[in-house]
């Protein structure tokens, strides 16, 4: 993606900015917005970073059973999805790796 777009994965985005999509797990994965929802139970090894400089991608993953990322690829940590619950990426350029962390989100 170029520089130019990136406000398509701001944290503030306006009704022109384009919607979350739904990414079918896998080895590898490449999130074009912000927020993406991510089906199925492959673990995810690599997220193809979007941009290059710092920034931050939020995963929802919508199946039962989501699966843990692993540190084969660009992950730096382990990090265990919980279902419609939010994941972050954090994107360190320097080590060219993803830094994840799941909230868990306790209804009320």
């Amino acid at each position: 993606m170029h520089s130019l777009n990136f406000q398509d994965l701001s944290t503030v985005n306006s009704g022109l900015q384009p919607k979350p999509v739904t990414i079918a797990s896998a080895a590898t994965v490449a999130p074009s917005t912000f927020l993406s929802f991510i089906s199925g139970t492959v673990a995810i090894a690599t997220v193809t970073p979007p941009v290059s400089g710092a920034h931050m991608l939020c995963l929802v993953f919508t199946t039962t059973t989501p699966v843990a990322f692993t540190t084969t690829g660009n992950i730096k940590n382990v990090a265990t999805p919980k279902t419609n619950s939010p994941t972050f990426l954090i994107w360190n350029p320097i080590e060219n790796k993803y830094y994840a962390g799941s909230l868990t989100i306790t209804p009320a």
